[in-house]
């Protein structure tokens, strides 16, 4: 059965190659920001490119962070990408700025900390390591992605969800500089980097995505 995922249309991401994406493995895609039609989806992927600040913003002009723990609480999955995956942490500090997130994990996303003569933004291929087990990066676990961020997480905390389900946590470096790449978390999975951006490995990644849906 094609399963029906909605791309949520906030102001914020590329929302046409993460539609274009996504079509190419299989999924039925609604690029929508209508409440309801998220809720229901059999999967809800949330992206985000620019600064953390204006990407909540644009999120709970749509009651976007609503949708988002609406949809957990029913344990129904939801993606974050890139910036899509920032927001759903405690803050971002930005410029000095802190921002609250949704606050589905705790931690602070902030600027990059690379050694030497390494330039920020990060733009570029990385492969990552995977801590545990993983339905995400099956087939693809050896492979390079495609990152472009100034900012991410560079401590995890959090142990135990309520559910008691322990996460997966993907790391990857810049320039010496320990960050996540991904976590796997019950139904609730994102990525730092771009699997729309990343060829066949982030093709995969996202089938494999549909597949447990």
């Amino acid at each position: 059965m094609t399963k029906k995922v909605v791309l949520l249309d906030y102001g914020s991401g590329n929302i046409r190659s993460g539609e274009r994406a996504l079509q190419r493995v299989g999924a039925d895609v609604t690029v929508t920001a209508d409440f309801d039609e998220a809720l229901n989806a059999d999967g809800l992927l949330v992206p985000g490119v620019g600064a953390f600040d204006a990407c909540m913003r644009g999120l709970k002009a749509v009651r976007g962070d609503e949708l988002v723990d609406r949809r957990l609480t029913g344990s129904r999955p939801v993606l974050g990408i890139c910036v899509g995956m920032q927001i759903l942490f405690a803050k971002g500090i930005e410029h000095g700025t802190e921002t609250d997130g949704c606050d589905q994990w705790p931690g602070t996303v902030e600027r990059l900390r690379p050694a030497g003569d390494e330039p920020v933004p990060h733009m570029g291929w990385n492969t990552v390591s995977v801590d545990g087990p993983t339905r995400l990066f099956e087939g693809v676990d050896k492979e390079r992605f495609y990152f472009v961020h100034s900012y991410g997480v560079r401590e995890w905390h959090l142990t135990d969800t309520r559910a008691s389900v322990t996460p997966t946590v993907t790391w990857t470096e810049y320039g010496g500089d320990r960050f996540v790449a991904a976590v796997e978390n019950g139904p609730l999975t994102a990525t730092q980097f771009h699997p729309e951006k990343s060829g066949d490995a982030g093709a995969e990644l996202l089938a494999n995505w549909i597949r447990s849906l």
